[in-house]
């Protein structure tokens, strides 16, 4: 069992609610600036009418040449490019101002009309873009063109605008920085309480998941997960400890027993069914002695205190070793035993008399259920600066539904099989493995039969 990775970016809970957070303000923001700018646009756009129609009603009242004197004095105190005006005899003809032509769009109804292209001129001081325009019949029969430049009070409106947009950049970008940091103290704590969570799952039942002096959630919810492994904790050494009593305790009546049973033997008729029926109760006798010096060696294992005694250690030797020991029985079964290694191999922390434990019961696994005839590996692998042992066999290999079965105690791929031993090997190698923190992985070799690959980097036992 492998625990995931902590979530990074958006993936993380904190993310997702400040960038949520962050969408919603942003919006929200941009939502008041459209309906800001809307009405203050509406008001402007009614001021500008109103404005235009107080010059018109006030030029209504002015006829000839005091007309023209009105019009020529109000342009000193507006704004050219802004307001403009021009005045026409009946033929259109232009008599004053400074419009020369009355725009083709604008109907002489005297109504105030808004106007796309303003003014058509090479004077630059001419409205040209959106304008209010209005053409009003005089007192003596000339019309009168007015004309105000939209832009000219649209101009609050840019500048709200972009006041807006200052402000909505500003707040996003401390937002953002705040997202970032807000986010990491979370992940950083997430990470410590993955760190204890991961060597709980190796084993380590005494490690506990870090409080901090906040009590938050994180806190509250770490102390409910202690709690409860204190007390697994507590159940399990109870059991175990139950479970050790009963096997340390049954050695002793159980080898008196087999001490009786083997006289009995020696007194019996050689040949006689006494001793053929001695012969079959000392060999129940040694199984379920045998089985109770597993159990108990895999509870010896299983104490994390032995870790106190690893040494940085060579693996080739070991690899050598195992070779030179299993080649008479391997040659016995009529096989062929390999050992593939390099020249140098990187090296590794650990328990020598243990790691040559694991690996014989893997080796005599492999020679025990390869037929004839077959090939058996012992391989040394340097896989990225650490070393990588591998067990290849050419028998019938084990079947991908069971390769996570076969390290549970007493679990045997064929029950019927007459090789088939207590189902205790590999549950010891399970736990030497364990114990060192390394990755065992059962899978198919290239021969046809399994391979059992001990990756010598810390790891959990997993499937391949």
């Amino acid at each position: 069992m492998s625990l995931l990775n902590p979530s990074k970016g958006w993936r993380s809970s904190s993310s997702r609610l400040l960038a949520l957070y962050s969408t919603l303000f942003v919006a929200w923001s941009c939502i008041l600036m459209g309906v800001l700018y809307y009405e203050v646009s509406t008001y402007l756009d009614s001021l500008a009418k109103h404005s235009l129609m107080q010059r018109q009603h006030l030029f209504a009242r002015f006829e000839g040449e005091q007309l023209v004197e009105a019009l020529a004095t109000s342009m000193t105190f507006d704004m050219r490019a802004i307001d403009a005006y021009g005045l026409f005899d009946e033929q259109r003809r232009p008599l004053s101002g400074p419009i020369r032509l009355i725009p083709d769009d604008l109907p002489l109804d005297g109504t105030i009309h808004e106007l796309k292209n303003c003014i058509d001129s090479d004077d630059p001081n001419l409205p040209r873009d959106s304008c209010d325009a209005v053409a009003t019949h005089t007192r003596d029969g000339r019309w009168l063109v007015l004309v105000r430049d939209n832009g000219s009070l649209f101009a609050v409106t840019r500048i709200i605008l972009h006041a807006l947009l200052w402000g909505i950049s500003l707040t996003i970008i401390p937002g953002a920085a705040g997202w970032h940091l807000l986010r990491r103290r979370p992940l950083r704590r997430i990470r410590q309480i993955q760190a204890s969570a991961e060597a709980i799952v190796a084993g380590d039942l005494t490690r506990r998941l870090p409080l901090s002096d906040r009590r938050d959630e994180l806190d509250m919810l770490a102390a409910i997960v202690n709690a409860m492994l204190e007390r697994i904790e507590r159940l399990m050494h109870e059991v175990k400890g139950v479970c050790d009593n009963i096997a340390h305790d049954l050695r002793t009546p159980l080898t008196r027993l087999r001490a009786q049973l083997y006289r009995l033997q020696q007194q019996a008729e050689e040949g006689s069914p006494q001793a053929l029926q001695m012969d079959q109760l000392l060999a129940e006798a040694d199984t379920l002695m045998a089985r109770f010096r597993g159990l108990l060696r895999i509870s010896e294992l299983e104490d994390q205190q032995r870790r106190s005694g690893f040494l940085v250690l060579d693996p080739l030797p070991l690899l050598h070793e195992l070779h030179d020991f299993y080649l008479p029985l391997a040659e016995e079964g009529q096989l062929t035993l390999v050992l593939e290694v390099p020249t140098s191999l990187p090296s590794l922390t650990g328990d020598r008399a243990l790691l040559f434990e694991a690996l014989a019961n893997l080796l005599s696994n492999s020679i025990k259920f390869t037929p004839p005839g077959g090939e058996v590996i012992l391989r040394g692998l340097d896989d990225g600066g650490s070393p990588r042992l591998e067990v290849l066999d050419s028998g019938p290999g084990i079947p991908p539904a069971e390769r996570a079965a076969v390290f549970r105690r007493f679990y045997r791929v064929d029950e019927n099989n007459a090789q088939g031993g207590f189902g205790l090997g590999l549950s010891i190698v399970a736990a030497i493995v364990s114990l060192h923190g390394f990755k065992l992985e059962v899978g198919s070799s290239e021969r046809g039969g399994a391979r059992l690959s001990l990756d010598c980097r810390p790891s959990l036992i997993t499937e391949n």
